[in-house]
């Protein structure tokens, strides 16, 4: 499987936990598996970035995880939760794609 591919997967498992931890403190019914889900994805999120860093380095594939885990969270939080999304949060998540796409870029 392409390394890049690999970290957008890991980054997708990076999504996995807080959006558990948030099911978890929203819904008392399903805290548990939630928690549970948290859990699995902090490990899966964690494997797949050391199957990236093989081929991409450290720094590129840490900041390209938490840049593209903390966009879809940001996103997430958007669409489901009610988060704000004003033109600077916006704005913001907009720089952070940016940075991730000039690491591919340079990488």
């Amino acid at each position: 499987m392409h390394p890049w591919l690999v970290l957008v997967i890991a980054a997708a498992f990076e999504i996995g936990w807080p959006l558990g931890f948030k099911i978890a403190n929203e819904f008392p019914k399903w805290h548990w598996p939630a928690i549970l889900f948290s859990l699995a994805s902090m490990a899966l999120s964690g494997y797949f970035l050391y199957l990236a860093q093989k081929s991409i380095p450290i720094g590129t594939a840490y900041a390209v995880w938490t840049g593209l885990g903390a966009t879809g969270t940001v996103l997430i939080g958007i669409a489901f939760f009610h988060d704000p999304a004003s033109f600077a949060r916006l704005l913001c998540v907009f720089m952070i794609i940016a940075g991730v796409v000039g690491l591919k870029m340079v990488g």
